[in-house]
């Protein structure tokens, strides 16, 4: 038998928790990366098979993902690489910060000094080629300033493979930039992205909303040697993976994490949420 001590420590302890776990369902972030290792998240860089994670290019330190190449052998190599995390998304609020750290590899292109990125609404890496470059998605990109008195503004919108509209009518620019105002050095610079399926996309920048666009779809070119039967232009994106990049600049990433913003509606069920834009009432529970 318990002493009224123990059963009163054992209640408390159960009301604390569910008062955690009670604020982590109302706030709807979930956390994407662990901190200790790259669970839940896949590997793609070009020349190489998926899953292969060459050079440690990716890897979990520090309680951050970071991007590096000391490990690699030779010049850059046009060894364009992603990882993935393992679920996809259609509607959503993702969180990141992330700083430019660290030299260009030797051999890289010129225009990926102080540039990665963040690709949503992307194919399935186990779609993509050997030799493919980049994955058909669309891209918030991400750049430091270079030359001061140089505006070099971030959270950009990149499209390999894609389309998207602009101002009501489709860009032909491979990228749009933003309204961000440039950052330079290694500071940590605050990004979140919005996306509402196939229609609306918002990036923002430290809490200000920096660009927006609408009606992500295949087109376009820059992506390379890809599978044709997966470049279908004019479909609509509407859901997809997320991926961080790798494109020669060494940078670090954290606190990256997520809310869906997909799922039920009915204010009857157990598992009804005032943040949902998209209904999916075949997953609401009572």
């Amino acid at each position: 038998m318990y002493s009224k001590i123990t059963i009163l420590i054992i209640l408390i302890f159960s009301l604390k928790g569910f008062s955690q776990e009670l604020k982590q369902d109302q706030d709807g972030w979930k956390s994407m990366f662990n901190g200790e290792n790259l669970d839940g998240w896949t590997t793609k860089i070009q020349h190489y098979d998926v899953g292969d994670n060459y050079g440690d290019t990716f890897r979990a330190e520090d309680n951050m993902i970071k991007v590096r190449y000391d490990k690699y052998e030779g010049d850059f190599n046009d060894r364009y690489g992603h990882l993935y995390f393992d679920q996809p998304y259609s509607y959503f609020h993702l969180s990141l910060e992330y700083r430019i750290v660290g030299e260009l590899h030797p051999g890289s292109a010129s225009y990926t000094i102080k540039n990665s990125g963040l690709m949503f609404h992307s194919q399935d890496p186990r779609t993509m080629l050997k030799e493919q470059d980049w994955p058909i998605s669309v891209e918030m990109q991400f750049l430091a300033g270079v030359e001061e008195g140089v505006e070099r503004p971030t959270g950009n919108m990149c499209s390999p493979g894609t389309d998207i509209v602009y101002e009501g009518k489709i860009d032909e620019r491979h990228c749009v930039p933003s309204s961000s105002k440039t950052y330079f050095g290694d500071q940590w610079v605050k990004a979140e992205l919005i996306v509402y399926g196939d229609s609306l996309v918002k990036h923002i920048i430290n809490g200000n909303e920096v660009l927006r666009y609408t009606k992500p779809q295949i087109g376009g070119g820059v992506a390379n040697r890809y599978d044709p039967e997966i470049k279908i232009d004019g479909k609509l994106l509407s859901e997809g993976f997320i991926a961080l990049q790798s494109e020669s600049q060494p940078i670090d990433f954290k606190n990256i994490k997520i809310k869906d913003l997909k799922g039920c509606m009915d204010p009857k069920a157990k598992n009804y949420e005032k943040y949902f834009v998209k209904a999916d009432n075949s997953a609401c529970t009572y």
